[in-house]
C-alpha cells in the first residue's frame, strides 16, 4: 500500500494551534495577555537568572565549598566481557572490539563475565584477575597494552 505525499495530514487531535496573547478578550488571553498584574514577572524580559534570590547572598554562596572530584581526569574504561571475546577468532586487539561496535572511549577493560570457549590473544589496557586466569586456562593469552 503506497501513501501520495502530498494527501498525508497529522492524526486528527495531535496538533494544536498555537496560543495568541494579547488578542483581546474574548480570546481569554487578552488584557494582561496571562500574566498577571505588575511586577517583574509581567514585565518584557521579566525573569530573574537562575539561583538569583532578590539580592539576598543565594544559597549556592552561602554554603561552604568542600570536597574534592577527580571525575575530570579519571581514565575510562570501556568493559568487555569474557562472554563477548568467543565472536573473535585467534585474536581480540581494540581495534577488532571497535569493528564491533563495543568501544566507546577508546581504552579497554576485560572482565570475567561468562565463559571463554576458545585460545585467544587477547590485547586490552587492563584485566581482571578473574578474566585474565580464564584466558589462559582456555589456552590463550592476556597481553596488556
Amino acid at each position: 500500500m503506497s501513501t501520495i505525499l502530498s494527501t498525508m495530514k497529522p492524526k486528527k487531535g495531535s496538533t494544536h494551534s498555537r496560543k495568541r496573547v494579547g488578542r483581546g478578550n474574548g480570546s481569554g488571553l487578552g488584557q494582561t495577555a496571562g500574566k498577571g498584574h505588575k511586577g517583574q514577572k509581567q514585565r518584557a524580559g521579566g525573569r530573574v537568572r537562575w539561583g538569583f534570590e532578590g539580592g539576598q547572598t543565594p544559597l549556592m554562596r552561602r554554603l561552604p565549598k568542600f570536597g574534592f572530584s577527580n571525575a575530570d581526569f579519571r581514565t575510562e574504561y570501556d568493559i568487555v566481557n569474557l562472554e563477548q571475546l568467543n565472536k573473535f577468532d585467534g585474536e581480540a586487539t581494540p581495534e577488532l572490539f571497535e569493528k564491533a561496535g563495543l568501544l566507546k572511549h577508546g581504552r579497554v577493560k576485560v572482565l570475567g563475565k561468562g565463559k571463554l570457549t576458545k585460545a585467544l590473544a587477547v590485547k586490552a589496557h587492563k584485566f581482571s584477575e578473574a578474566a585474565k586466569t580464564a584466558i589462559e586456562e582456555a589456552g590463550g593469552k592476556a597481553e596488556v597494552i
